[in-house]
């Protein structure tokens, strides 16, 4: 049986309570997993238990290979077959999903996040996309791993789930991603963030334009380029 590592099921618990803390997550809403690929599993939040009485120990882990639960009583998150796809196809290291409420208002009215200011930039490189509407037949069979299967469509194109690790998911809501569970906490904060200030600023310039592509890149990439200059250089 594959051992679970400890850390790892500790890292997502406390991720998991930094979204509950966040006001992000009301009731049972949300799920945060974290993965550690070299052993070949991820670890969930279980289904439907508050978070006021979720431990490192109630974290079910899952196998990459099979998207099984590996062992324990507790069922996964029912989103976990999504979490499962966006595994196998991104790089990222944890994954958030919420229902918040300006970024599932935006979900739920099929507008992207437009990218208007050098906030946006600074985290996102470019508008944050709304997936297509899955169809009836996606609905019927296999829902939540067609909800991760058009995830993963909306970023073929060009489009880097690495420079825009989030997404709206058409009449849903958001989920973001990062290194690992406590980078996706953080990124699903700044895109309800995000989320508040395009609505504001869209009521005041229903015209606005987005931000130019040169400014865009410039506040991006001193954060997350090659040649970064923002913030402290992490100790080896």
């Amino acid at each position: 049986m594959t051992k679970v590592p400890a850390a790892l099921r500790e890292a997502v618990c406390r991720a998991n309570l930094a979204l509950a803390d966040s006001g992000l997550a009301p009731g049972t809403f949300g799920n945060v997993s974290g993965v550690d690929r070299k052993a070949g599993i991820f670890v969930i939040k279980p289904s439907g238990v508050p978070y006021d009485q979720l431990t490192p120990a109630k974290m079910v882990a899952i196998s990459l290979e099979t998207g099984k639960a590996l062992a324990g009583k507790l069922r996964p998150s029912s989103d976990t077959p999504t979490h499962l796809e966006l595994y196998r196809a991104f790089s990222c290291g944890g994954i958030a999903h919420t229902h918040s409420e300006m970024a599932t208002a935006f979900a739920q009215a099929g507008v992207p996040i437009r990218c208007l200011g050098t906030t946006h930039a600074d985290h996102f490189r470019g508008d944050v996309p709304v997936t297509r509407p899955l169809t009836q037949a996606e609905v019927a069979g296999d829902y939540e791993r067609n909800t991760g299967r058009v995830i993963v469509e909306t970023f073929r194109g060009g489009r880097s789930s690495e420079e825009i690790p989030a997404v709206l998911v058409a009449g849903h809501g958001p989920f973001a991603w990062g290194r690992d569970a406590a980078a996706a906490v953080d990124c699903a904060v700044v895109l309800e963030q995000l989320a508040r200030m395009a609505f504001a600023v869209q009521a005041l310039t229903p015209d606005a334009k987005g931000l130019e592509a040169f400014l865009v890149d410039k506040h991006f990439l001193r954060k997350h380029g090659k040649d970064a200059y923002y913030g402290q250089k992490r100790r080896e």
